[in-house]
């Protein structure tokens, strides 16, 4: 597995961001399936009686269960480096605790870099893609080996 690493003078900045499931949308998701599942599930039940009420209650019952297990996601914490003017997500996690010590931990080195090198595991790391879109023309994944063209995925 490959990595990242930045020379210490490099590193100009270092924070965190948070990151939550959007609950507004979740629960509008559910509202919109559950108004179109009352209309067609109503029109099942009354042409398929008692067989048409278990279906109806089954598609119900697993709306409801993909709105608790949306709700349920917990939140995920990056920590944040700039370097060279350039913003980098360098790691995710699901404990802010693990993020805020390696915050303390590269401010530390930045202070103090004769200190020799140490190595932290990130226990919970959270792995993804991060793709992010201002305006139109999104190629979607992009990969980029550092020279050429964006190769989209």
């Amino acid at each position: 597995m490959g990595g990242e690493a930045y020379p210490l003078r490099n590193i100009s900045h270092v924070g965190q961001r948070r990151m939550d499931v959007d609950k507004g949308a979740a629960w509008k998701k559910f509202f919109q399936g559950t108004f179109v599942w009352l209309v067609l599930g109503g029109i099942l039940v009354a042409a398929a009686d008692a067989v048409g009420v278990i279906i109806f209650l089954a598609v119900q019952g697993y709306l409801i269960w993909k709105l608790v297990s949306t709700l349920q996601i917990p939140p995920v914490f990056g920590l944040i480096l700039n370097t060279s003017g350039t913003q980098r997500e360098a790691i995710w996690s699901t404990r802010q605790e693990e993020i805020q010590q390696l915050i303390y931990e590269v401010t530390k080195a930045i202070g103090n870099p004769d200190v020799a090198q140490m190595i932290i595991n990130v226990e919970h790391a959270v792995q993804g893609n991060l793709i992010q879109q201002y305006g139109s023309g999104n190629i979607g994944t992009a990969q980029h080996s550092g020279s050429g063209g964006i190769q989209a995925s």
